[in-house]
């Protein structure tokens, strides 16, 4: 872990405005584009969220758990968007404050006869190119026979949860039911549901999902996909309050064209769902 100390992180905090959970002018989504073009860091990596998912926490983890080095690049970059800011704004931070933060890059980056400390590196941000292949990958199994396409969306599936770290388990049969595979997502089990049919789901298949889970552990979770979407009736019907939540082929189009990590498209469900009860909410509406 780096060497910044608590009094080092207070002043980071009025240098970078991270006051109420802010950082500068960022948006969850402009911030998590600058850490990955600039840096090359997944800053939504869920290491950075353990004490807590605003953008000032999430800075704050990552600059005490990766190396001096690294926490001075993110510094650097970052202090680099806040001169362009006050320059067009017609500010400048107070000289003492400013003097404060340069000798705390001066320490990190070895330059105050201090010892480096090392630490993990950082978590890399998922490359554009994975993106584009998936998007790919995704578009190409349309052009499959329906009886082998079930198969192949499985497998894309699975492939696609284990490059973002998410364990994904195989199909597997238990008596009387087929479970088409699991993942881990946060220390929590998920089973998975997936459909690729020519029409729109409604709640009937939602609910033979449900019954499933109704039989295994009380604390299991399931993600039901379903690539053509639901009716708006069926979600209805489905009711509210579920351990489900509902993934369409638009999201994960969208989540391809945007860069949005899929632990961030399914966190963001997961929670919607907890504070709302929804099974389902668009991409669009969890990312404006």
């Amino acid at each position: 872990m780096s060497s910044l100390r608590t009094l080092d992180i207070r002043l980071l905090d009025e240098v970078f405005d991270m006051g109420g959970g802010y950082v500068l002018d960022f948006s969850d989504r402009t911030m998590r584009e600058f850490f990955a073009d600039e840096l090359n860091v997944d800053i939504d990596d869920p290491i950075y969220s353990r004490d807590g998912r605003s953008k000032a926490k999430r800075l704050r983890c990552f600059l005490k758990t990766v190396d001096d080095r690294s926490a001075a690049k993110a510094l650097r970059v970052l202090w680099q968007h806040r001169q362009l800011m006050d320059e067009s704004r017609g500010q400048a931070l107070g000289g003492v404050l400013q003097g404060r933060f340069l000798q705390i890059l001066d320490r990190l980056e070895g330059r105050s006869g201090g010892i480096a400390h090392s630490g993990p590196p950082p978590s890399q941000a998922f490359d554009v190119e994975r993106y584009r292949t998936f998007k790919e990958r995704l578009l190409a199994l349309s052009r499959i026979e329906p009886q082998a396409r079930g198969y192949a969306f499985e497998k894309f599936l699975r492939d696609l949860f284990n490059s973002f770290g998410l364990e994904a388990r195989e199909p597997f049969r238990l008596k009387g039911e087929q479970i088409d595979g699991s993942f881990v997502m946060s220390n929590e089990t998920y089973l998975v549901e997936a459909k690729w049919h020519n029409s729109f789901c409604g709640a009937e298949p939602l609910h033979a999902f449900h019954g499933k889970l109704d039989q295994k552990a009380s604390w299991a979770r399931g993600v039901f996909i379903s690539y053509s979407g639901f009716t708006a009736d069926g979600i209805y019907a489905f009711g509210r309050g579920k351990r489900v939540v509902c993934v369409s082929g638009l999201d994960l189009h969208e989540a391809f064209n945007r860069e949005i990590p899929l632990t961030r498209l399914l966190e963001g469900k997961v929670r919607r769902a907890a504070e709302t009860g929804d099974a389902f909410v668009e991409i669009a509406t969890l990312f404006p």
